[in-house]
């Protein structure tokens, strides 16, 4: 680690704005709460030449903290969680759901003694995020921070961890009952698979 030009906020808005992260329009976030701005890191992931580079400067900010696994949840943040890893000569794992509760599967085993990061690629309310930490600490490890590419809740949310995002920004949304998008009769997109359909 190092060796890669760190990049400010500013500057990573415009690699992400270049590389079709962020949509304008009228979306349903997996929430069910309504949003004009929404996030795609998977258009940044997929890639590598770019989002290397980005997970290595999110590595960085936890440099000093001799973690030894990094993890995050599937499907989202296994590339990014990898990615993190590499940088840090650390172990990469994911979670994902099991009869609707996040586990860790496949073999995978965290220990007391293990430092770990746990890393998103978009933190919006923390409730995802909150699935990981509680997986780890029913491992009994230590949850050294949160890592991720974009924190779109300005800083609003507090996990207990230090959170450190490459792009802090806050992205209003809305109850469907409140949302003023809805009011002006604007078509919702939910976004996932295709989000070309929602520029």
């Amino acid at each position: 680690m190092g060796g890669t030009k760190m990049l400010s906020q500013e500057e990573i808005l415009e690699v992400m704005k270049k590389n079709g992260v962020l949509f304008e329009g009228h979306f349903r976030l997996s929430s069910g709460r309504h949003a004009a701005r929404y996030l795609q890191c998977a258009q940044l992931l997929q890639y590598p030449h770019v989002a290397g580079p980005l997970c290595e400067q999110l590595a960085q900010k936890f440099a000093a903290n001799k973690i030894n696994i990094v993890i995050g949840p599937a499907t989202g943040a296994i590339i990014l969680a990898y990615e993190v890893a590499r940088a840090l000569g650390a172990k990469a794992l994911f979670t994902e759901r099991d009869n609707g509760e996040m586990t860790l599967r496949r073999g995978f085993t965290i220990d007391s003694k293990d430092n770990v990061l746990v890393v998103e690629d978009i933190i919006t309310t923390g409730g995802s995020t909150r699935e990981v930490m509680k997986v780890v600490q029913d491992c009994g490890a230590n949850i050294v921070g949160v890592g991720a590419i974009a924190d779109r809740s300005g800083g609003k949310v507090d996990l207990g961890v230090p959170i450190q995002a490459l792009v802090t920004i806050e992205i209003p949304n809305y109850l469907p009952e409140e949302c003023p998008l809805c009011k002006e009769g604007i078509p919702i997109v939910k976004p996932g698979s295709r989000p070309e359909a929602a520029v």
